[in-house]
């Protein structure tokens, strides 16, 4: 995980008017954070300018580098994801996207508008706007590509398809799937994530207006967790069953393990995706209303951990070593064969990198109940070693299965990142 400092550029904008298409664009988007400047105040205004210079320094993660951001970097409170399809017919229009959305996304992250203000009042302003003021709330704006962007309907789209690595395919249809249309795929996608909702929104809305012409939105959706400020100790976040979820996830300053868990390796495939990985999307909607309704030692044998502390089931602690050997006296299993936890482990062989937020979208109109759920968001090296395997037990028998249902499904290569006067996607489409 790292952070780094930029300088926030200030500028003044007029006040514009706004139509009611752009409010309700917006509607829902909160949590602002303004930086306040004042005039008159004499030495106090020094001293209040310095210390939000300060915070937003704190508040940058760098755009370039080995790797792309938002991968290992600490989970932010908030996501807003969203997959595209290309409708760009040839390949130099998508090497232009690709170049245009690396200049504005390493702006942004430093918090930084897309474009500079035009002297022409009748002109659309090049950014949107309702971030101007925000800080740059740990902005991370990380790329992947879709198995559609090699291959659709059988052609060969942009003469990528020799390229396309063998790991880079629809995932299988796992028993109990109840996959949409609406929440399902993608030739491209763009994973923001920020401690402020509203700054997240914005990287998404303006990365999509700026591929007007190339690209369309196919299916978004936004997700949260606690916020810093409600968890200043940093504690496991905690699913909408009220349970902790990410408490196992490789060690993030052990480069060995990440090499071997995360990022894709020379030899693995195409080098053109060494340094990145492979994301794995769930949109897994909740049953919430019927979960609470069942009594908590059902919850804890359903999770095989404890609601309180997350400790496995027998133990003390939440990062305890989970004990799948122990039995009760009865000559059940302490941590239930059907448990959450016990499938997901297996043998211990297989590991992914967590990344889970939770939505809610309102009510459900079929049901009348919530539409809410965990939106999952996976990094491996290898999906068919890692993901593919996992999800096939926990389809098979986990007892969760009966809380929850999967509606949305997506892969994509998450690209490695690159440097100052590159683009990302250089190493694919060059």
């Amino acid at each position: 995980m790292t952070t780094g400092n930029n300088n926030l550029e200030k500028s003044s904008t007029e006040t514009k008017k706004i139509s009611r298409r752009d409010v309700l664009k917006t509607a829902g988007i909160g949590g602002i954070g303004v930086l306040i400047g004042a005039s008159g105040f004499g030495g106090l205004l020094s001293i209040t300018e310095s210390k939000a210079t300060d915070t937003v320094q704190n508040d940058i993660i760098p755009f370039y580098g080995k790797h792309q951001s938002g991968i290992t970097t600490k989970t932010q409170d908030h996501v807003y994801f969203a997959a595209l399809d290309v409708t760009a017919y040839e390949k130099p229009a998508l090497v232009k996207l690709f170049k245009d959305w690396t200049e504005a996304a390493a702006l942004m992250t430093e918090g930084k508008p897309v474009g500079e203000l035009s002297s022409n009042e009748f002109l659309p302003p090049k950014d949107t706007g309702e971030a101007a003021g925000l800080s740059p709330s740990n902005l991370t704006i990380t790329f992947g590509v879709g198995p559609s962007l090699f291959v659709k309907d059988g052609k060969d789209r942009f003469g990528l398809k020799h390229r396309r690595p063998k790991e880079l395919v629809d995932l299988p249809k796992f028993p109990l799937d109840a996959l949409e249309e609406e929440w399902t795929g993608g030739d491209l996608c763009i994973q923001a994530c920020a401690d402020d909702p509203q700054v997240a929104f914005h990287a998404v809305r303006n990365l999509i207006r700026i591929a007007r012409g190339k690209a369309i939105l196919r299916w978004a959706q936004p997700g949260f967790q606690r916020t810093k400020q409600a968890d200043p100790k940093g504690e496991t976040p905690r699913n909408l069953f009220g349970f902790k979820d990410g408490t196992v996830n490789p060690n993030f300053k052990n480069e060995q393990q990440l090499n071997k868990q995360v990022w894709v390796q020379p030899g693995d495939g195409p080098n053109w995706l060494v340094d990145g990985s492979y994301l794995v999307v769930r949109r897994i909607q909740m049953f919430i209303e019927v979960w609470d309704r069942t009594n908590l030692r059902e919850q804890e044998n359903t999770f095989g951990r404890y609601r309180d502390s997350g400790a496995p089931l027998g133990q003390s602690n939440e990062f305890d070593k989970l004990d799948l050997k122990s039995k009760k006296e009865n000559g059940e299993y302490v941590i239930p064969v059907d448990s959450h936890v016990r499938l997901s482990h297996g043998d211990g062989s297989q590991q992914i990198l967590r990344r889970a937020y939770s939505y809610s979208n309102g009510m459900d109109v079929k049901t009348g109940s919530f539409d809410a759920g965990l939106l999952f968001l996976c990094f491996q090296r290898t999906p068919s070693k890692q993901f593919i395997p996992i999800q096939k037990r926990l389809a098979q028998m986990d007892k969760l299965n009966e809380y929850t249902s999967h509606r949305g499904s997506a892969i994509f290569a998450c690209l490695p990142g690159t440097i100052k006067g590159g683009y990302i996607g250089e190493t694919l489409f060059n």
